[in-house]
């Protein structure tokens, strides 16, 4: 198959969209598939130093990056879309990520125009906590475009069930399909060893560590979280909150004043973008992993998390807290303080229980979350999109031949 994916950017900045669609499509190369992405070079308020307009090779498959343009919010390219509109025929299946930016709109239009499938993958975009912010701009939108762009999909591409759940107000008319994000199982195979981390902060020598391992955002709960730790700090010395993430918008700045009112900054380290090697030993030396966030399509994290054997406490707006739920890996909270400190607090006292939620979680990860088994089940749906493409393209001749 020849598959073009379609994304705003892949700036590491962006978290889990970016990683996944990389990875992906690796894993689709390596099982022989010809696989492209178009993207731009936007990356926050600066661009990323990359050859523009021309493929550039990596892993086995190629990327085409394409210069941002204003508005920068919705990521207009008007050379991505030239580009779309010249190229998009020679492929035989195009996957599309995020819904309100250019590209979509973009991708969408030719995809139509050319008669080739299309998948939409909305990144929890449609979640009723998101669709709330902006409304009067998204809905729109959505009216003028959107819907249009959802409805003649070949389908929509939901990473869980909770989250096809959540986008049933918006009636879509294609049918959604469920296929999760994965992990690289060989990065996990040879973590780092105990320590590393906890020597490159030398206060956290012979403290426990509460990891928050995410982009620094406003849907985070990291409101939530500052009020914990700090009911958690002020009961006990023995713990330390780490986050590790990139900055989004200035956002660190909020949250360093609520661990500040709480008396809680002094026991917190923010550590940045934390990457390969780095990541794995903040993963590998922590105890919990803790993402109380308001709304998380899926939560990639999460699952990094798990396949290092750390428990992990979520709220129930982490897409993928019923499997974690019901796979014995973690907590699943409400948005309540009370209950995301109680649950830190108990796991912080039962060290048995936290290895055994962490056993339990690499489990999980093995049977669900690892790419060879993901790019099996995307090919699938592939395969049965073009089949059913070829099907309604024969019939449209046999039509035409009856006239």
């Amino acid at each position: 198959m020849k598959i073009l994916h379609v994304i705003a950017s892949i700036a590491p900045r962006y978290g889990g969209p970016s990683k996944v669609v990389i990875e992906l499509c690796r894993e689709l190369a390596k099982v022989g598939h010809e696989v492209t992405i178009f993207t731009t070079n936007v990356d926050g308020d600066q661009n990323l130093d990359v050859p523009l307009e021309r493929l550039v090779e990596i892993n086995g498959f190629n990327i085409r990056y394409f210069p941002i343009q204003w508005p920068r919010y919705y990521t207009v390219s008007l050379p991505l879309g030239r580009a779309l509109g010249k190229n998009i025929s020679r492929f035989d299946i195009v996957h599309i990520h995020s819904t309100y930016n250019f590209h979509t709109l973009a991708a969408s239009h030719y995809c139509r125009r050319f008669n080739v499938p299309y998948l939409i993958n909305p990144h929890g975009s449609l979640d009723p906590y998101l669709t709330r912010r902006h409304p009067i701009r998204k809905w729109i939108y959505t009216s003028l475009f959107l819907q249009r762009d959802l409805d003649r999909a070949a389908a929509i591409h939901f990473k869980t069930q909770e989250e096809m759940w959540l986008t049933e107000p918006f009636e879509i008319k294609a049918p959604g399909v469920v296929v999760p994000n994965g992990i690289d199982p060989s990065e996990f195979s040879h973590l780092p060893a105990h320590g590393l981390f906890r020597h490159k902060y030398p206060e956290l020598r012979g403290k426990k560590i509460v990891l928050f391992l995410s982009r620094i955002n406003f849907k985070k709960g990291l409101d939530i979280l500052a009020r914990v730790f700090g009911e958690v700090a002020r009961k006990r010395d023995d713990v330390y909150l780490v986050l590790t993430g990139p900055d989004n918008q200035g956002y660190g700045a909020k949250v360093r004043a609520w661990l500040q009112e709480e008396g809680a900054l002094g026991r917190s380290i923010f550590t940045g973008m934390l990457l390969g090697e780095e990541k794995l030993a903040a993963l590998r030396d922590s105890d919990i992993f803790v993402l109380p966030s308001y709304t998380e399509n899926f939560g990639i994290a999460v699952v990094e998390a798990m396949a290092c054997g750390l428990p992990v406490i979520i709220s129930n707006k982490v897409n993928i807290w019923r499997e974690v739920s019901d796979g014995g890996a973690g907590i699943v909270t409400d948005w309540d303080s009370h209950q995301v400190a109680e649950a830190i607090a108990r796991l912080l006292d039962d060290r048995n229980l936290r290895e055994e939620m962490g056993e339990r979680g690499k489990k999980l990860v093995e049977e669900k979350y690892t790419w060879p088994e993901v790019a099996k089940e995307m090919i699938e749906v592939y395969e049965q999109i073009l089949d059913s493409h070829r099907a309604n393209r024969f019939r449209d001749s046999e039509r035409k031949l009856d006239h």
